[in-house]
């Protein structure tokens, strides 16, 4: 296997987490997406979509998600666990990743991409331009404040943000709310429980990653 990947931005940072956690090492290669290396032929021709991270499997088979890669990843290394140990429990995981996904992460991305100038015409990722909508730059950060709000209820009754474990949720929903300090939003007052579980998060060596 070979991962396609880089230190820094979001959506790499979920498996790199993910790794760390399970203490795996990978093959990687670095694709520098600030120099615009994405673009080159030769990773385009492994991921049309030309995103990061990516791996690629020993089959040829290359995923290009990084939940697809992090439940693929599951499947081959299980202990720890990080999808949950029962039915009820993955099945809690799952309901959490896309309520992460939907609410915070995209939340995120439709602000900075609607509303940072290096963004200019690439308001959605992947191989098609799409121009910026400012309106949705303004809608993006009253979703994050939402985000917020909504979490912080979910943690006011467990200790992680699936349950009384560790998961793949943690890790997915942390990145989601460091990425939101790519416009500036942090964690407000009104979130003390949130604000707990980011600074226990946080501190776990795999955050670094």
């Amino acid at each position: 296997m070979k991962l396609y990947d880089m230190a820094g931005p979001p959506s790499p940072r979920r498996v790199r987490i993910f790794l760390a956690e399970k203490g795996l090492e990978l093959d990687r290669e670095e694709i520098n997406i600030r120099e615009k290396a994405q673009f080159n032929p030769e990773f385009s021709s492994i991921n049309p979509r030309l995103t990061i991270p990516a791996l690629q499997l020993d089959s040829g088979v290359v995923l290009t998600e990084s939940e697809a890669i992090q439940r693929y990843l599951e499947e081959l290394y299980p202990d720890p666990p990080l999808f949950g140990d029962t039915p009820e429990e993955r099945a809690i995981v799952t309901n959490r990743l896309r309520m992460i996904e939907v609410d915070g992460y995209m939340a995120v991305a439709e602000a900075v991409r609607n509303s940072i100038p290096n963004f200019e015409n690439r308001a959605l990722t992947g191989p098609r331009n799409f121009a910026q909508i400012e309106e949705l730059g303004k809608r993006g950060i009253e979703r994050i404040g939402y985000f917020f709000e909504d979490l912080d209820a979910i943690l006011a009754n467990s200790q992680y943000v699936a349950g009384d474990k560790y998961t793949v949720a943690d890790v997915n929903a942390l990145v989601a709310v460091d990425f939101a300090g790519m416009m500036k939003q942090a964690i407000p007052e009104n979130c003390p429980n949130l604000k707990r579980w980011h600074d226990e998060v946080s501190a776990r060596p795999s955050a670094k990653a």
